[in-house]
C-alpha cells in the first residue's frame, strides 16, 4: 500500500519529538563511550527511516492534529480570559471611580473605555485569524523552493522550462513578500492589544490612587484612539493577503501543470 506523501508539517513535528532526539542523544553517547563512529553512522541511517516513515502514518498525523486542537483550544481560552478580564476591569474602573470621587456620574472621556473594551476584542478576532493563518503557511518549504527555481533557470537549457521557472520564482518571491507584510500585521496587532491592556491598568491605578477628575481627565485617551485608529488603516491595507497567498498558491499549481 503506498504511503501518503509526507507533509513539511508533519515532518517538523516528528523530528522535534522528544523521543526522536533522546534517540539521537544516546547514538552520540554510545559513539563517545566507543570513541567510533559507528553508531553515529547507524543513528543516521535510523533517523532516515523514522523521518520517512512516522511523519507519513495516520496515526501519526491524526496525533499531531490533536496536538493542534489542543493548542488551538487553550490559546481560545486564554483569549477568552484576557477579553473578560478586561470587562471586568472597566467595570472595577468606574465602579472605583464613582466610590473613590463620591460622584454619581462617570466622566465622558472615561466612558470611552466601552468603546476601547470592544477594540480589543475585534483586534483580538482579526490577531486570531491572522495567526492561524500564518501557521498555515510553511514559510521554510516556500523559500527551498525559490531557491529549486533559481537553480533551475541557472541550468535550465530549455527556454521554455526557463520562462517557466523564472515566472515560478517570481511567484514565490510575491508569496515570500505577502509573508512578510502578514507577519508585520501579527506583530502590529499584539502590540495594539498589549497598549490596550496597559492603557486600562494605567486609568485604574489612577483612578484608585489619585482619584479626582483633573487627574483622569489628564489621562492621555485621545491617542489611545489614534494609534487604534491608525492600527486599522494599516490592517485594511493588508487586508487582502489572505486572497493573494491563496490565488499565488493556485497560480503556482497551473504553471508547474502547464511544465509539466
Amino acid at each position: 500500500m503506498d504511503m501518503p506523501k509526507i507533509d513539511f508539517r508533519y515532518l517538523k513535528e516528528a523530528f522535534k519529538e522528544p523521543l526522536n532526539f533522546w534517540g539521537m542523544a544516546g547514538f552520540a553517547i554510545a559513539a563517545a563511550y566507543v570513541q567510533d563512529v559507528t553508531p553515529l553512522l547507524a543513528a543516521l541511517a535510523a533517523e532516515a527511516v523514522y523521518l520517512a516513515v512516522v511523519p507519513a502514518t495516520p496515526f501519526y498525523r491524526r496525533l499531531v492534529e490533536r496536538r493542534e486542537k489542543e493548542r488551538a483550544r487553550k490559546l481560545r481560552d486564554a483569549q477568552r480570559e484576557a477579553v473578560e478580564y478586561l470587562r471586568w476591569m472597566k467595570n472595577q474602573i468606574y465602579s472605583n471611580y464613582k466610590k473613590f470621587t463620591t460622584s454619581k456620574q462617570i466622566p465622558s472621556n472615561l466612558q470611552t473605555l466601552d468603546q476601547r473594551w470592544e477594540d480589543f476584542v475585534d483586534l483580538l478576532d482579526v490577531y486570531r485569524r491572522r495567526k492561524h493563518h500564518l501557521r498555515s503557511i510553511n514559510r521554510q518549504a516556500v523559500q527551498n523552493q525559490l531557491k529549486q527555481a533559481e537553480h533551475s533557470i541557472q541550468t535550465a537549457t530549455d527556454d521554455r522550462q526557463k520562462r517557466i521557472q523564472q515566472a515560478n520564482a517570481e511567484i514565490l518571491r510575491r508569496r515570500i513578500a505577502a509573508f512578510n507584510d502578514l507577519e508585520r500585521s501579527v506583530r502590529l496587532v499584539e502590540g495594539q492589544l498589549q497598549s490596550i491592556e496597559n492603557f486600562f491598568g494605567l486609568v485604574n491605578d489612577q483612578v484608585v490612587t489619585l482619584p479626582t477628575p483633573e487627574r483622569v481627565s489628564s489621562l492621555h485617551f485621545e491617542e489611545l484612539s489614534d494609534s487604534i485608529a491608525m492600527t486599522r488603516q494599516m490592517l485594511e491595507e493588508t487586508a487582502d493577503t489572505f486572497g493573494m497567498l491563496d490565488h499565488q498558491s493556485r497560480e503556482l499549481d497551473l504553471l508547474l501543470a502547464s511544465g509539466k
